[in-house]
Formats: structure tokens, C-alpha cells, sequence
């Protein structure tokens, strides 16, 4: 299995993604979360590039894919869900099951909206698109959503300092000593870059509009009724199980599975993440 790192020009905006696999596969795209990187799927890649062209992109302003002046470029949800989708164009990606995780679901619950027809399944590991799978460790970013103010903005900086990385991949796991430290070392690499912090600000503020589309994806969910299946690290601090099981409501056939981690729970659980994933996507999709 070979792992590929390339880049590639979307409409002029320098976008790194890995990709494994044969071309000719049925294609997985993975989309990362807050704040990590297409590295975070390491180890799940080689779980899947057997049987699956998989395709593994740095979001705008994460990771390796170029970052641009926050005057040049809109850090919206909705612009980066516009951006992913021309990335696939781009790659000529005509039709794909999605992983989604954290940051990735609103951007790949966007893309199942605008492109219904290309989404061949739905993957979604602690990627929350119901009200009662958020819990209440959003409570400061809430603030910030119901009042703008320079005060509740300057309040959301402690979720950017390496303690709380370390937080959000270690937190809910039984044994932390199972967590490599590269992985969040290098998330706070990438969220000291100059001008990262403000970027990530105005994402965490954004985010409103996400909950706001809740009716509307699950609507996407109901009228489609795409394949789901929604595995979830069911110690999740920010994401909590009922969100996977409210999936059921929806799409009554979603499969709901739970692993013993919490947030990131690839870090622990990626070769049985990747099993169910196989098992899910060789029966629902091919």
C-alpha cells in the first residue's frame, strides 16, 4: 500500500491531500476536524486503501493546504464546503462514500446538500448534526454565537492552547498512554502559525450557522436515506452518543456503533474503525 502526498490547485488556492488506493475504486473522502489534518487519518488509510480509492484533504487554514489572509479569503463553513466540492470536481471525484468527523461533518453534510447525487454513503465518526449530540463543553463558544463581542471572542482563545489539544485527545480514553503525542503536537504546530488564531476564531463563530442547518440536513437524511453508518467514541466530551443514535431517527437502517474512546477516536480504535467501515462499505456500497 502506497500513500501518495500531493497538491493541487483549486481555482487558485494550493490544496494538500494523501491519497492510497486504485483510482478505479469506489472512492472514500475523509475530511478531518478541529484542530487537526489530513494526518489524523494516518492510520485508517492503510485500513481502507485495499479496497478503496481514498482521498484525504487539508481543509483552508489547516494542515498543509495554503493559507490565505483572512481579507483574501472567507473562513466560513459554507466557503470551505464550496472549496471541498470543487476539490473534488477538480479530481474528477464523480461519486464517494464520506468519512465525516467534527469540523468534516458540516462540511460534508454541505456537500451532501448542494451534491446529493455524488454521495454514495455516509461515514460519520463523532460528526454531530443534532441538537442533543451537543453537549455542554459549548456553552463559551454559545456565548459567543448569542453576543459577537471583542470579550467572547478573546474567551474562545483557550480553546486553541496545547492543553486543551491535549484535552481533546486524551480525554475519555481509558488509557491515555495509547494516544501518541505526534499527532496533537503537530495540531499545535499548525494553530501557531501567525494569523491561525484569528482564523480559528472566526470558525468557532461560524459555527452557529452549522446548527442552524441541522433541519435541513436531517431532512437531506430523511428524503435520501443514504447509507449511514455513525461510529462513535462514546466518550466524547464535545459530541456525546446520543447525536450517533439520533441518526436512527432519520435514516431508520443508520448503523450505530461505539468504541471505548473519546474525541479523536482514531487515535486508539483506527484498525476497528477501519474493519466496520469495510464491513459497512462492502455491503452498502460495493
Amino acid at each position: 500500500m502506497t500513500v501518495r502526498f500531493n497538491t493541487v490547485d483549486v481555482d487558485g488556492l494550493k490544496m494538500f491531500y494523501r491519497s492510497a488506493g486504485e483510482p478505479g475504486a469506489p472512492v472514500v473522502l475523509l475530511l478531518h476536524g478541529f484542530p487537526s489534518a489530513s494526518h489524523m487519518f494516518r492510520d485508517l488509510i492503510p485500513e481502507l486503501a485495499g479496497r478503496y480509492h481514498v482521498v484525504a484533504p487539508d481543509l483552508p487554514g489547516f494542515g498543509m493546504t495554503e493559507q490565505p489572509a483572512r481579507s483574501a479569503f472567507a473562513y466560513t463553513f459554507a466557503n470551505i464546503a464550496k472549496v471541498i466540492g470543487r476539490f473534488t470536481e477538480v479530481l474528477g471525484l464523480e461519486k464517494f462514500a464520506i468519512y465525516v468527523f467534527d469540523y468534516g461533518a458540516p462540511v460534508g453534510f454541505r456537500l451532501a446538500l448542494a451534491h446529493p447525487e455524488r454521495i454514495a454513503a455516509i461515514v460519520t465518526q463523532n460528526g454531530n448534526t443534532y441538537l442533543e449530540g451537543v453537549s455542554e463543553a459549548f456553552a463559551p463558544i454559545q456565548a459567543y454565537w448569542n453576543e459577537p463581542s471583542q470579550a467572547n471572542r478573546d474567551a474562545l482563545r483557550g480553546f486553541l492552547a496545547p492543553q486543551t489539544t491535549l484535552f481533546q485527545y486524551t480525554n475519555g480514553v481509558p488509557d491515555p498512554a495509547l494516544v501518541s503525542p505526534d499527532g496533537r503536537n503537530l495540531d499545535d504546530f499548525y494553530l501557531a502559525r501567525p494569523g491561525n488564531d484569528e482564523i480559528q476564531l472566526d470558525l468557532l463563530g461560524d459555527y452557529k450557522t452549522n446548527v442552524a442547518l441541522y433541519g435541513e440536513i436531517q431532512a437531506y437524511l430523511r428524503n435520501r436515506r443514504p447509507p449511514v453508518l455513525a461510529i462513535w467514541g462514546k466518550n466524547d466530551p464535545f459530541f456525546i452518543p446520543a447525536g450517533a443514535e439520533a441518526f436512527k431517527r432519520d435514516v431508520p437502517d443508520a448503523e450505530i456503533r461505539f468504541v471505548d474512546s473519546g474525541h479523536f477516536a482514531l487515535e486508539t480504535h483506527a484498525r476497528e474503525i477501519g474493519a466496520a467501515m469495510r464491513d459497512f462499505l462492502g455491503r452498502r456500497v460495493g
